[in-house]
């Protein structure tokens, strides 16, 4: 969470996926190395010295909320604040972007990112619907009905 909201993209989520339990099963021999399930969100993987890459504390409640958090809330920047949605992703430069759907009662978001120019943080405008959105806040509604947003990653600045 530190690395993205530093704005480092790369390393925030290379983070994550060292803590990512599916990453620690892309084999046998290594999910016998991680030491603990690989379904499992673990509180460490260690780096001690003979022990690099093992899990710990694996069925630790709060690890597996904090990574969700971390991945949604911190890298794609999804943020929900009462009637309002905001979009302020910190992903690795070379994703040229990515897609979300949300869900507000009846009321679909599909939400798509997109990173034309490589950048790690910073949006330049959020459009739903067609029409773009001053600073980028999504009011929130009930009903049944799905809006189409873009959010193009970029220097604010340039609100092209």
């Amino acid at each position: 969470m530190a690395m993205a909201r530093k704005g480092d993209g790369e390393r925030a989520v290379q983070l994550l996926r060292l803590l990512n339990p599916i990453e620690h099963a892309r084999d046998a021999e290594a999910v016998w190395h991680y030491g603990v399930e690989p379904y499992v969100v673990a509180a460490d993987v260690y780096r001690l010295p003979g022990r690099t890459g093992q899990g710990g504390w694996s069925w630790y409640t709060g690890s597996a909320a904090w990574m969700y958090r971390a991945w949604i809330e911190e890298v794609l920047g999804l943020r929900i604040r009462g009637d309002q949605m905001r979009i302020d992703p910190v992903i690795p430069a070379t994703w040229p972007g990515f897609t979300l759907r949300y869900r507000h009662g009846e009321t679909l978001y599909s939400v798509a990112v997109e990173n034309p120019d490589g950048c790690e943080h910073g949006v330049a405008w959020v459009e739903m619907d067609g029409q773009r959105l001053e600073h980028g806040v999504i009011v929130l509604e009930q009903g049944l009905v799905r809006h189409q947003v873009r959010v193009r990653m970029g220097n604010p600045a340039t609100r092209d």
